[in-house]
């Protein structure tokens, strides 16, 4: 497991936007981003700008429930983006966020989408530098940039989305999916630079712990293409084997947080 500080991730919120204005500099803002789609380059980066701008307000706010995100993912107006306008805005949120951040400390409580209570806002310094890193790996992939991700984050990101497997929304039953649990269901994830995890889907509801042992299906790739691989996007390095079939479906249901509209 990693265990990454709450400072590190204020930390990275700015260096992993500053990465990501890199990426796009110069480039073709109205490129459509084909991993985010009906989105181009501009407004990929307005959604990333948003979602920094409403978690700065919740955590400055100490919202106790949901707050317009409108700014996240209401994006028709942002449809030919000036470089020299949305470079700079972008960064400045990310700051502010930072910023934000460590005025409150990790424990102070405020909404967030995965609780009903206000939870401590160390969640999310830790999610708005995953969803950086992801969308910065869109913005590379839009703008024929290379992109590459520390280890240690990208095992971060890997368990993230593991803890997010053993919600409810994740394995309770669908009736628009097969059954997701059941006997023999186990899966192996091998990063070949960084450890291995077990997801066992066997019991009332999924566990994951690191390791391996026999499972029904394994994927194996470098830990930044496993994580690419579990958010769907293009991960060639990654080699499946076994139930992919199985595989599949639990990608599907562990993206449940992912399915708000135009996200």
């Amino acid at each position: 497991m990693t265990s990454l500080t709450f400072g590190r991730f204020c930390d990275e919120i700015v260096t992993q936007t500053e990465r990501l204005t890199a990426h796009v500099r110069g480039a073709d803002l109205t490129a459509p981003v084909l991993t985010c789609p009906g989105w181009n380059l501009g407004q990929l980066l307005r959604h990333v700008g948003g979602d920094h701008r409403w978690a700065e307000e919740i955590v400055r706010t100490r919202a106790a429930g949901p707050i317009p995100d409108d700014l996240v993912n209401d994006l028709t107006a942002y449809t030919d983006e000036d470089e020299s306008v949305l470079l700079p805005w972008l960064t400045e949120g990310a700051a502010r966020l930072s910023a934000t951040l460590r005025a409150a400390g990790p424990d102070a409580p405020a909404w967030n989408p995965s609780q009903e209570r206000p939870a401590p806002v160390a969640f999310w310094a830790r999610r708005m530098t995953y969803e950086t890193v992801v969308h910065r790996a869109d913005a590379a992939l839009a703008a024929g940039a290379g992109f590459g991700l520390d280890g240690d984050l990208a095992v971060g990101a890997v368990e993230e989305w593991l803890e997010y497997s053993t919600f409810p929304e994740a394995f309770e039953p669908r009736p628009d999916l097969p059954d997701l649990l059941g006997p023999g269901r186990t899966l192996h994830f091998d990063a070949t630079d960084a450890g291995a995890w077990l997801v066992d889907l066997t019991g009332e509801r999924p566990v994951w712990r690191p390791g391996a042992d026999n499972a029904a299906v394994t994927a194996r790739g470098p830990v930044a293409d496993l994580l690419l691989y579990f958010y769907k996007r293009p991960a060639s390095a990654v080699d499946a084997s076994g139930n992919t079939a199985l595989l599949d479906l639990w990608r599907t249901r562990a993206g449940f947080w992912l399915e708000a509209p135009d996200a």
